[in-house]
């Protein structure tokens, strides 16, 4: 896991090009200094034979300036992990011009 408070740029795991960063059941999603970047929550998972699988999600498109959510989904099911990265990088796109 990486230390949030001392990782530098090059150090995040990136989807899509853009930095990602887990701390337990916090995600935060793309570059806090854009205008808008992600958080999700897993809220729900489930046991597998593989490990816990998250099966309910809440993504926030989350305004860097005010720190206030602009927008809020919830995800539910066994592709809800996959289902919040591509809407949340959509968000990202369309926010973030």
């Amino acid at each position: 896991m990486l230390d949030v408070n001392s990782a530098n740029r090059n150090e995040f795991l990136e989807y899509k090009g853009r930095p990602l960063v887990r701390q337990g059941d916090d995600i935060y999603y793309g570059d806090m200094s854009d205008k808008f970047y992600i958080y999700m929550v897993v809220m729900n998972e489930n046991e597998t034979p593989h490990g816990t699988m998250p099966v309910m999600i809440m993504v926030q498109l989350i305004d860097s300036n005010t720190k206030i959510p602009k927008e809020q989904k919830v995800f539910n099911g066994t592709a809800a992990l996959k289902e919040a990265f591509e809407f949340a990088d959509a968000w990202l796109e369309r926010y973030n011009r």
